[in-house]
């Protein structure tokens, strides 16, 4: 079985970051500043820096950070049909890797997130229900328990960000988006493998 990551200062700080941008908080072309930041997070300069390197680095901000980082713009539509198939594979990969040991603190985690998404859907708050949509498909990548493989599905996911806060909009119904994540869920208590993979990749639009 793969051991749970264990993410450093830095990391919880990009994973927060990431959060906002990727949920639309942080709009294109926004500044982000070094000393708000600091007071944000109640840490030091150093890993502020690195979660801003970091985030440079996945495409989701451009800029030096001692000179000043701002929230990167989206890449062109066509990319989206170049990566989409690709976070496919990515998040196949990572399900295919853990299903059989699927268990209560999997399911536990799920529901959490699955409430926060019903939660944000009645709400209409579509940063929020896009924030718990990242969640919950990082958490199936992030429990294969392989680095690298988060770090790639995080950089794919910056290139389609507006996926996740521009065809949230477009649901008559908000409650919707929560179901097929529910659904899908309970497609993993099921037990089938290949069920599973199918529904989650036609999730991933």
């Amino acid at each position: 079985m793969s051991l749970p990551l264990v993410f450093s200062l830095r990391e919880q700080i990009a994973d927060r970051l990431r959060a906002d941008v990727l949920s639309g908080r942080l709009a294109e072309g926004e500044r982000l500043s070094e000393a708000q930041l600091v007071t944000r997070f109640g840490v030091s300069r150093t890993p502020i820096r690195e979660a801003l390197q970091q985030l440079a680095q996945e495409g989701l901000l451009e800029g030096r950070p001692n000179v000043g980082v701002k929230v990167a713009r989206r890449p062109p539509d066509a990319i989206r049909d170049l990566v989409v198939p690709i976070r496919r594979s990515v998040e196949e990969f990572a399900l295919r890797s853990f299903f059989a040991d699927i268990g209560p603190s999997d399911y536990r985690q799920w529901g959490e997130i699955l409430e926060r998404m019903r939660e944000a859907c009645v709400a209409r708050d579509f940063a929020a229900v896009a924030e718990h949509d990242v969640a919950f498909h990082r958490s199936i990548v992030q429990r294969a328990g392989l680095r690298d493989l988060d770090l790639i599905w995080a950089s794919l996911v910056a290139r389609v960000r507006s996926h996740f806060w521009e065809t949230q909009r477009n649901y008559p119904d908000p409650l919707d988006i929560y179901r097929e994540h529910a659904d899908l869920v309970e497609t993993f208590r099921g037990g089938n493998l290949e069920k599973s993979v199918t529904e989650l990749e036609q999730n991933i639009a």
